[in-house]
């Protein structure tokens, strides 16, 4: 069995900066990728930003240039910096990780941005 577990959500002015935290215990051989999707009131879960199995770093558009993320292989644990945060970005973020082809969510963790 495979736990997810997100961290470092909270309320921040427009602006700020906050940093994720995702990380993956339990029976893990190989993890192929890990990302961050996120979902607003109302919208659907949206991509935020993950690693391809090249290892590449993607990202959706709004977010390039602000959001950065990084991932410790020994540690299981990916991290998503967000700088210049706006109010446009509040959503519950989740965490996805892929584990030998297995997908497994965190329970998410709330950002508020306010203007």
């Amino acid at each position: 069995q495979v736990q997810v577990v997100e961290s470092g959500g909270d309320l921040v002015q427009a602006g700020g900066s906050l940093r994720l935290s995702c990380a993956a215990t339990g029976s893990i051989f190989t993890i192929n990728t890990m990302g961050w999707y996120r979902q607003a009131p109302g919208k659907q879960r949206e991509l935020v930003a993950g690693f391809a199995r090249s290892g590449r770093a993607v990202y959706v558009d709004s977010v390039k240039g602000r959001f950065t993320i990084s991932r410790d292989n020994a540690k299981n644990t990916v991290y998503l910096q967000m700088n210049n945060l706006q109010p446009e970005d509040t959503a519950v973020y989740y965490c996805n990780v892929d584990v030998e082809a297995s997908h497994y969510w965190g329970q998410g963790t709330q950002v508020t941005v306010s203007s």
